[in-house]
């Protein structure tokens, strides 16, 4: 058994209360004489089953939607006829009373007996052949509420497949940004360690050669001096000739 909070009896239940209403403005407008009074009426009436065929009409669609999986909704195909039932009945009376306004009020008691047989009518459950008539064009506003509601999820479906294509082609450009740095980087790296590998191969030689110019230095130290020595001594005499005897 469906709980009382399920949204079907809420709405049920909104629109049981606006037919209520809507069914004591139209007796008012069936025992009112005056013409502007009567015109008001018809208007508020008029209005009032517009109002009310437009919500049966989208309580309609949810019971076609539950209906394709009734126990995903805690429902059964007994409390879906009901509830179709009970929306083709609302959509009778709602019919009845907009055939009373387009006929009239007549004053005669033949148009009086009329109106008193459509208010009977409009107590009654619809007939079985209401209820063929109304179940076809209930089946076509399924048909058609399926039919557009799976045109929308096709267009859903192609909107994310193309931001999906998209999002991946951003993702293929950074990738491939991300590949070329990466090599860069690579690179770099490869000519850093060949330049710290030189420069530590010439560290090398200069410490070799520091250290082989450091022996030879000691070595040649005391031989070098006495040969400057001599060699000074020997361009001072050459200079003093080449002065004073020249």
């Amino acid at each position: 058994m469906p709980s009382a909070q399920d949204p079907f009896y809420v709405v049920k239940s909104e629109i049981q209360d606006s037919i209520d209403k809507l069914q004591s403005t139209f007796h008012q407008w069936e025992s009112t004489s005056n013409a502007a009074e009567q015109g008001r009426l018809t208007k508020e009436v008029r209005a009032g089953c517009e109002s009310i065929e437009w919500q049966v009409d989208e309580l309609d669609k949810a019971i076609a939607v539950a209906s394709r999986d009734p126990s995903w909704y805690g429902i059964d195909e007994i409390e879906l006829e009901s509830r179709r039932t009970w929306t083709s009945n609302a959509r009778s009376q709602v019919v009845t009373m907009k055939k009373s306004l387009e006929a009239g009020k007549g004053s005669s008691t033949t148009s009086h007996s009329s109106v008193n047989g459509m208010r009977q009518e409009l107590m009654r459950l619809p007939s079985s052949h209401k209820n063929d008539t109304y179940n076809q064009y209930a089946a076509r506003d399924n048909d058609d509420f399926i039919e557009s509601e799976s045109d929308r999820q096709m267009l859903l479906i192609k909107k994310q497949d193309e931001e999906l294509d998209e999002l991946s082609e951003s993702v293929r450009r950074i990738g491939g940004v991300g590949l070329t740095i990466h090599d860069e980087l690579t690179a770099q790296d490869r000519i850093l360690e060949e330049l710290g590998s030189e420069m530590d191969s010439t560290t090398n030689r200069l410490d070799f050669v520091q250290k082989k110019v450091g022996m030879v230095m000691k070595k040649a130290s005391t031989k070098g001096q006495i040969m400057m020595i001599c060699a000074l001594l020997a361009l001072f005499i050459f200079l003093f000739i080449l002065v004073f005897f020249t």
